[in-house]
């Protein structure tokens, strides 16, 4: 935790220093002014001089500017380093996220991430933004208020030392009890983040099943577990605020009566009282503030904790130290004996393949559900890194490749393709930023969405809601395909992208294809067979392995499982067509 906090407040040290300086003055000021009030009441109102009352009233007004500008000052510096503080570790946090492979993402999960790179920084900035305000001046305002007070008079220092320990037994007690609270609050977020996100990605699902009940519930569920780890924070929090005014107040009565025998016996002026009174309420509100620190500090910690975890978390996709950064003009894919299993799993996912994708070829990849046709795609752009074997891109294995070449080698559309809010201009130039309008509809005829997207009020510039949900599946994979057709890439990747066509649409996005992509590689994983029939060469997949490589006709003569799924989407009749 101090070395995140040191490594993120580097860049604001000057501002902290000044900010020590400033609560330096703040701190002078304030022991000053009951010293002042003390000096006017023993030696201006007792002696009616009216001289001495004006003189050191001036200089009490302008201490107290002094300490009112210091501590507007205070607030301002420790604000922005607090402010650069958070916004610079919120950017860490994304900077490390960004990179996760998909393994990583996994593990953490992204309502765990969103929490983390917002409450979490939240909490631990608010941290930085108190302990900026009052981490000089309390103890600063505390030690010389002991010292001015005994000053005063040593008589009654055994009142602050009795009340100094109260409230230390007290606040120790809190701040034991309430760091697991603080921790456990922080998981209950995260889960209640996850069932919320859950339930708004799902509500067509929600609705279509009616578990509207059933999902209500478990959100009321999360909601109140994170409601009664709060209320449990809460209620302690509450118990030391007036735990600490009432052993102040009874401090303060116990002054004044000791004080009031001590004036009676003429060890003691009324100014004096006055100004130990003064003193003993900035030494008990130094140490509340003190105690609040101690309340904030486990929460920050808790969720610094969280933040360092992000931060020294690797991604498993690790940069070449030397990588490539050149390759020739056309890219060819080949797989040499991969293997990939999963962290944790007994058994991988795939092992043995070996095929070749070349240029100007399309390559298919067929199977039946969880036989690993997804997985196997991820492995070309690193999404993860195989277990054993080799991936070559035009003869490098992809793990020596340069990650941005690599990845503007490949246009991928994913087997559920995203869209972000904005516009499908916007949309559209994620695959390449500086593409034409007429590149953008050229990319929409190919995929068959120029009708639709002509028919909006706003054509390239209507707006796309955040994933897209404004338009339809079929739209939406249009859309994705377009993006990756502006991209003009190598390497395609069509993960399942037909899916949510109908079969003359399918044909017609195919045939647009062709021409387009005629001199990349193309990597098609589909479901149906009537989209992939016609490719160079179709891998099959059973199991995680390859059990045939040939053309439709070849592989309908000569492998089982591929006949079987031809069989089970066709007539028998029309199987051979």
């Amino acid at each position: 935790m101090v070395k995140l906090f040191a490594k993120f407040l580097k860049p604001y040290r000057w501002l902290l220093l000044a900010v020590i300086g400033l609560q330096l003055v703040q701190a002078m000021a304030s022991l000053l002014l009951p010293s002042l009030n003390a000096s006017i009441i023993d030696d201006g109102v007792a002696k009616q001089n009216f001289a001495h009352i004006w003189t050191f009233g001036a200089f009490m007004l302008g201490v107290s500017i002094l300490q009112v500008a210091g501590q507007i000052s205070v607030t301002w510096c420790g604000s922005r380093a607090a402010m650069g503080f958070g916004r610079d570790l919120r950017q860490a946090v994304f900077d490390s996220a960004i990179n996760f492979s998909r393994r990583e993402m996994g593990e953490f999960g992204a309502p765990s991430l969103i929490t983390r790179s917002t409450n979490d920084v939240q909490q631990v900035q608010q941290f930085v933004l108190m302990s900026a305000v009052v981490i000089v001046s309390a103890p600063l305002v505390m030690i010389g208020g002991v010292v001015m007070a005994l000053r005063e008079d040593p008589g009654l220092s055994w009142l602050i030392v009795a009340a100094v320990f109260a409230l230390g037994v007290v606040i120790s007690v809190l701040v034991v009890q309430m760091t697991p609270l603080f921790k456990q609050m922080q998981i209950r977020i995260d889960n209640l983040n996850r069932v919320l996100r859950e339930q708004i990605s799902g509500l067509r699902v929600i609705r279509a099943f009616t578990t509207e009940p059933t999902e209500a519930a478990r959100f009321d569920r999360a909601n109140r577990d994170y409601v009664k780890t709060a209320l449990a924070v809460g209620a302690r929090m509450m118990t030391m605020f007036p735990t600490v005014f009432l052993i102040m107040n009874l401090t303060q009565v116990a002054v004044i009566w000791f004080g009031a025998g001590r004036i009676n016996q003429g060890d003691l002026q009324v100014g004096q009282l006055t100004a130990y009174l003064s003193y003993l309420m900035q030494i008990l509100m130094s140490v509340m503030m003190a105690s609040v620190m101690l309340m904030i500090g486990p929460r920050a910690a808790v969720t610094a904790g969280r933040i360092k975890e992000v931060l020294e978390t690797n991604s498993s996709v690790v940069p070449p130290e030397n990588p490539v950064t050149e390759l020739r003009a056309h890219s060819v894919v080949e797989f040499s004996d991969v293997e990939f299993r999963y962290p944790g799993a007994a058994e991988p996912v795939i092992r043995q393949i070996t095929f070749t994708a070349k240029p100007g070829t399309t390559t298919a990849i067929i199977g039946a559900t969880g036989a690993g046709k997804t997985t196997l795609v991820n492995l070309i752009p690193r999404l993860y890194d195989v277990s054993a074997g080799r991936v070559l891109v035009d003869g490098v294995d992809v793990r020596e490749l340069d990650q941005d070449l690599l990845w503007a080698q490949i246009g991928i559309v994913p087997q559920q393709p995203y869209l972000f809010s904005g516009t499908i201009a916007s949309n559209l130039r994620m695959g390449n930023p500086d593409a034409s309008d007429d590149e953008l509809w050229q990319a929409l005829d190919v995929a068959q969405a120029t009708e639709f997207v002509s028919k909006l009020a706003d054509g390239l510039e209507a707006p796309i809601a955040q994933g897209g949900t404004n338009v339809s599946g079929g739209q939406r994979q249009r859309l994705a395909i377009a993006r990756a057709l502006v991209r003009k890439p190598e390497i395609y990747i069509f993960d399942d992208s037909f899916s949510a066509l109908d079969v003359a649409t399918d044909a017609q996005v195919r045939a647009g294809l062709a021409e387009t992509t005629k001199d990349a590689a193309v990597i098609v994983v589909a479901q149906r067979v009537s989209t992939i029939r016609d490719a160079d060469q179709i891998v099959v997949l059973e199991e995680g392995t390859i059990c045939g490589i040939g053309t439709h006709e070849w592989l309908l003569e000569n492998n089982p499982t591929y006949a079987e799924i031809v069989e089970s989407q066709f007539q028998t009749e029309e199987a051979p067509a």
